[in-house]
C-alpha cells in the first residue's frame, strides 16, 4: 500500500520538526549537555593527560571510544592537537607560543582562538617536532587523520536524524563546545585572569574551583606547575572531575596514573636544616614559594592596616602588593617604582623580597654543590629567624620540618 503524496509530506513536516525520537526540549537540552561533557573528557583525558602529557596509560577501550568520539564531535587530529599543545608549553608566553594572550592579546585568543589553533596545525615544523608518540595505526592513518571531517558531518546527520531541524542547533552547540571553552576560555583568560597556588614560570591562572564544565582544565595554574601530573586538583575546594573519571578507570583496570603532583611533606622539626631538607625544598620549590607568597601577603596587609591608622599614603603600597612575590624578572615596568618606593618605606617588605630571592637560588645555583646549597639553606633559616619578623620566622621553621 503506497502513500499519498500528501501523507509523505506531512510525514516529512513531522521528521523535520521532532525527528525519530519526538524528544521534549528538555531532552533535547539533556542530550547536548552530555555529548559536549564527553567531548570534554575525551580532551582533558585523551588528548590532553594521556597524549600530551603521557600522565597515564589509557586501556585499548577507552582509548579507541575516545578517539572515535573525538573524531565525530570534533574532527580534531591527535598528532595535531597534542603537536599544538606542546609547543605551547615549550613556548610558553612567548612570540612562538601558538595562543599566549601575553602576547596575542586577551581578545584575540579568547574570540579567535580555534583561527589560531587551525593557523598552527598548517604549520609542518611543529607537526613533526612535537606529535612523537601519538597513535599511528591503520585507523588512525586512513580514516581519522585522513577524513578529518567527514566525522563531524556523520555527527550532523545523526543530530538532523534524531531531532529533525533542531539537530542543527545540537549539532552547532557540539561543534562550538571545545574552540569556545578550550581554546578561548583555557587558552585565554586561563593565562590572564584568576588566581594562582604556584609562581610558575608563566602566567598560568586557575580560572575557578569547579570542574564540571570543562573537566578540570579550569585548573590551569595547578596544570602547568605541573604538567606531568593526571591530577590537576591540588587544593580540598578544587574540584577535577576528570581525575574523578580517571580514578574510577583506574580502579577497573581502565587507567595506568603514572605520575600526580608531589606534596611537600612535614615531619618534626629538625634544629638545623640539612641535605635531605634541601632536597624536599627543591623537590617542592613551587609549594614552597607559594607558601612563603602567603607570608608576604599577609606582611602587606599589616603594612597597609597601619598605613590607614596613620591616615598615610597607601597608593604605592597597593600598586606593588600584588607583585612582591614575584620574581623580579615578571613584575612589568610601570610597576617598578611603585615596588621600589613600597620597599624603601617598608623595611620588613624590603627584607622579606630580598630573602625570597635568596630562597630562590637555592634551586638556580646549579653550579653549587650540595654541601654548599645546604650551608647557604642553614644560613637562610638562621638570618630568616634571627629577622624579628614573624612571617619569616613562623616559615623557617616549617621549612626545617620538611622532609623528602
Amino acid at each position: 500500500m503506497f502513500l499519498s503524496d500528501s501523507a509523505v509530506f506531512q510525514a516529512v513536516i513531522d521528521w523535520l520538526g521532532h525527528g525519530l525520537l519526538n524528544f521534549r526540549w528538555w531532552e533535547v537540552v539533556i542530550y547536548t549537555l552530555i555529548t559536549t561533557h564527553l567531548t570534554i573528557a575525551g580532551t582533558t583525558i585523551f588528548l590532553h593527560r594521556a597524549q600530551a602529557h603521557r600522565s597515564l596509560d589509557l586501556h585499548a577501550i577507552p582509548s579507541h571510544f575516545f578517539r572515535l568520539w573525538l573524531w565525530l564531535a570534533t574532527g580534531m587530529v591527535t598528532r595535531e592537537w597534542v603537536a599544538i599543545h606542546r609547543k605551547h608549553h615549550a613556548k610558553c608566553e612567548t612570540e612562538e607560543d601558538p595562543h599566549s594572550p601575553q602576547t596575542r592579546g586577551i581578545d584575540t585568543v579568547l574570540w579567535r582562538g580555534a583561527e589560531l589553533y587551525r593557523a598552527e596545525a598548517k604549520n609542518n615544523e611543529t607537526i613533526a617536532k612535537f606529535s612523537h608518540g601519538v597513535p599511528n595505526d591503520w585507523i588512525e592513518r586512513n580514516l581519522y587523520s585522513r577524513f578529518s571531517w567527514q566525522g563531524v558531518g556523520i555527527m550532523l546527520l545523526i543530530n538532523v536524524a534524531l531531532f529533525g531541524g533542531l539537530g542543527l542547533t545540537v549539532w552547532a552547540v557540539q561543534m562550538l563546545w571545545i574552540p569556545f571553552w578550550a581554546a578561548g576560555v583555557i587558552n585565554g583568560l586561563g593565562h590572564f585572569w584568576g588566581y594562582r597556588n604556584f609562581e610558575a614560570q608563566d602566567a598560568s591562572t586557575n580560572l575557578s574551583p569547579w570542574g564540571l564544565i570543562i573537566g578540570g582544565e579550569e585548573l590551569h595554574n595547578n596544570h602547568h606547575t605541573y604538567p606531568t601530573s593526571a591530577k590537576f586538583s591540588v587544593k580540598k575546594y578544587e574540584f577535577d572531575i576528570g581525575w574523578v573519571y580517571i580514578s574510577l578507570m583506574q580502579k577497573i583496570g581502565w587507567a595506568k596514573v603514572k605520575k600526580v603532583a608531589p606534596r611537600l611533606q612535614l615531619g618534626d622539626v629538625k634544629a638545623v636544616a640539612d641535605e635531605k631538607t634541601l632536597e624536599a625544598v627543591i623537590a617542592n620549590r613551587y609549594e614552597v614559594m607559594a607558601r612563603y607568597a602567603r607570608g608576604v601577603r599577609r606582611a602587606c596587609k599589616e603594612e597597609l592596616a597601619s598605613l590607614k591608622a596613620k591616615q598615610a599614603d597607601v597608593s604605592s603600597l597597593r600598586a606593588a602588593k600584588r607583585w612582591m612575590h614575584r620574581d623580579a624578572e615578571k613584575v612589568p615596568a610601570a610597576v617598578q617604582p611603585h615596588l621600589a618606593q613600597a620597599r624603601q618605606a617598608h623595611p620588613v617588605l624590603d627584607q622579606m623580597v630580598t630573602m625570597r630571592e635568596e630562597l630562590r637560588q637555592l634551586w638556580l645555583n646549579t653550579s653549587h654543590s650540595r654541601e654548599q646549597l645546604t650551608a647557604d639553606l642553614q644560613a637562610w633559616c638562621h638570618r630568616a629567624e634571627a629577622s624579628g619578623i614573624a612571617a619569616l620566622r613562623d616559615f623557617s621553621i616549617r621549612l626545617r620540618a620538611a622532609r623528602a
